[in-house]
C-alpha cells in the first residue's frame, strides 16, 4: 500500500505527524509514504524508515513571484511529481484551503481529510473524497493519529504515539568527559521570549556545574541574543548556523535541553531528549511537547514568560538531570 501525505509546515506540525506513520506501520505490512512538505522541512520525512519520497513544496517562496518563468517551471516539475505515481491513499493533515487546493488537488487516489467541523479551514474538506470527524479537543499529535487511523481502516492504538526518529542519530554526549545542555531561546513571537535577563541568570547560576551549554540561532538577531547570552561564560558556547539534521544531532547528544515553545523544542521531543519547555500564554495542552520526558514549566500566577524566574527553571532543571543520572 502506497500513501501521500499532504503536511508541508510548520516545522512542529510536521514532526507531529510522524507517529501516525509510526500507527500505521505497525497496523498494516508493507504500507509506504511520500509526503508533500515545505522544503525547509524537506529532512524530517527523510528521517522516518517508512518514507520513501520525499516531495519538495515551495508555497511560501512561490507567492512572491508566482507567475514569474522560473516558479512557472518549479511548479510544473512539482505537479510531475506529485502525479507520476497512483496512490492507494491520499492524507491531507494540513487541513487548509491552499494546501488542499494547490497540492492535495492534483494527486491522483482516493483523498482523506478532516471534515467541515474538524479541519483547521473547513473550506479545505471541500477538495476531499472521504472526510473524517476528528476530536478537536486533543493534542495535535492524536488528531492525526486520528485521522491516518481512519483514512487507513485500522484501530488507533492506545499508548503514546512514537515518532520513531531517535535511532536516526545517536546519543553520546553524556557518557562523555564534555556534557552539555542546549538552550533553546529564539522563537517567532515575542510573547513567547524568556527575557534574556533570566536567560543570562541561569547560565550563571550553572558556573561550576560541569555542563557546558549550547546556544543555537537561526536569523541574525537571534545570533546577536546568543553572543550576549554566552558573554562572560567560558562554557557557553554559540554554534555556528547549522543545517536541521546538524541541529537535530546537537540536541540528540544533550544530556537536557531547556527551550521556549519553537520548533526545535518539539524536535527535541521528537528525538525523545529531556526537555523543559517554559509557556507564557501558549497552551501547552493542544500543541505543547508531546514525548517522553517532556516537562512544562509555566508562571504560577500569570501567562506573562517574565513572571517565571530563573530560580524556578534552575530547580527544575537540576532536579531533571538528578533523575536522568538515576536512570543511567
Amino acid at each position: 500500500m502506497r500513501v501521500l501525505i499532504v503536511k508541508t509546515s510548520s516545522m512542529g506540525d510536521v514532526l507531529h505527524t510522524l507517529p501516525a506513520l509510526t500507527d500505521a506501520v505497525q497496523a498494516i505490512p508493507g504500507i509506504r509514504f511520500d509526503w508533500v512538505v515545505e522544503e525547509g522541512f524537506a529532512q524530517i520525512p527523510s528521517w522516518h524508515a517508512a518514507v520513501d519520497n520525499v516531495i519538495p513544496v515551495a508555497i511560501r517562496r512561490w507567492r512572491k513571484a508566482w507567475f514569474s518563468a522560473p516558479i512557472k517551471a518549479e511548479r510544473l516539475a512539482f505537479r510531475q511529481k506529485v502525479q507520476a505515481e497512483k496512490y492507494d491513499a491520499i492524507i491531507d493533515a494540513q487541513g487548509l484551503v491552499k494546501s488542499a487546493a494547490l497540492v492535495t488537488r492534483l494527486a491522483h487516489g482516493i483523498k482523506h481529510g478532516m471534515d467541515w467541523q474538524s479541519a483547521r479551514e473547513p473550506l479545505a474538506s471541500l477538495f476531499y473524497n472521504r472526510r473524517h470527524r476528528i476530536e478537536k479537543q486533543q493534542h495535535a499529535v492524536e488528531r492525526t493519529r486520528e485521522l491516518f487511523a481512519k483514512s487507513l481502516g485500522y484501530a488507533q492504538p492506545d499508548q503514546q504515539g512514537d515518532y520513531a526518529i531517535a535511532q536516526h542519530f545517536v546519543n553520546t554526549s553524556c557518557a562523555t568527559a564534555a556534557p552539555y545542555l542546549v538552550f533553546l531561546h529564539a522563537t517567532t513571537r515575542d510573547d513567547k521570549h524568556w527575557p534574556e535577563s533570566h536567560w543570562q541568570e541561569l547560565i550563571a547560576k550553572l558556573a561550576g556545574s560541569g555542563l557546558n551549554i549550547k546556544l543555537l540561532w537561526g536569523a541574525p538577531h537571534e545570533e546577536a541574543r546568543a553572543e550576549r547570552l554566552a558573554e562572560g561564560h567560558d562554557y557557553a558556547e554559540v554554534l555556528p548556523r547549522m543545517s536541521l539534521e546538524k541541529v537535530a544531532h546537537v540536541l540528540a547528544d544533550a544530556c537536557a535541553v531547556v527551550s521556549v515553545d519553537t520548533g526545535l523544542s518539539h524536535l527535541t521531543a521528537a528525538l525523545d531528549r529531556p526537555n523543559i519547555t517554559l509557556y507564557g500564554p501558549t497552551d501547552p495542552g493542544l500543541i505543547g511537547g508531546y514525548g517522553k520526558n517532556q516537562h512544562i514549566c509555566r508562571p504560577d500566577s500569570s501567562s506573562q514568560l517574565s513572571d517565571l524566574s530563573a530560580a524556578t527553571v534552575y530547580e527544575r532543571l537540576m532536579s531533571l538531570l538528578a533523575a536522568e543520572s538515576h536512570h543511567a
